[in-house]
């Protein structure tokens, strides 16, 4: 499976190694990126403008996260969680990804790699950064070919089963 959900996973990865090691080598990242995606240059690019997009962008992208995440502090949140959430977040509010999409593959990383009630909390903090974008002029809503995924879901939080 090469495909960009994998090239998400991959830069969540990234992601989660640097939120509990900060002093990463550049050089061992790339790598890992080349390795895990099978030397895949555009898969490969898309990891790596993710990666480095949300690094690049972290004391921002944790202020608005924080803006939208009612009674939750970014360093409360697992770690995995937190950082799915800044991949998305990154996704909607820099890049051409439409909203649903973004919030759709930070569902399923949730689903794979948090806990059982973490799709629940990404999805909820998520739509609360969107929505809130969307209402003010901030979001972008077109595709571009950086964009492979069909059929988005609307991930409205408020129609979600809790139990």
């Amino acid at each position: 499976m090469t495909t960009r959900r994998r090239a998400r996973e991959v830069a969540l990865q990234l992601l989660y190694a640097d939120d509990l090691n900060p002093d990463h080598d550049e050089e061992v990242a790339e790598k890992f990126l080349r390795g895990r995606l099978h030397g895949n240059r555009n898969l490969v690019a898309f990891a790596h403008r993710l990666w480095r997009g949300v690094v690049e962008n972290r004391e921002r992208l944790d202020r608005e996260i924080a803006a939208h995440a009612a009674n939750w502090s970014i360093r409360r949140m697992a770690a995995i969680d937190r950082n799915i959430i800044r991949l998305a977040a990154y996704e909607i509010l820099e890049s051409q990804t439409p909203g649903t999409v973004a919030i759709s593959e930070a569902i399923e990383l949730a689903k794979r790699y948090g806990n059982r009630h973490s799709s629940q909390f990404v999805n909820g903090i998520l739509d609360r950064i969107w929505k809130h974008h969307q209402q003010h002029g901030g979001v972008q809503e077109g595709r571009s070919e950086l964009v492979e995924e069909t059929n988005p879901s609307p991930c409205d939080s408020s129609q979600i089963s809790t139990s």
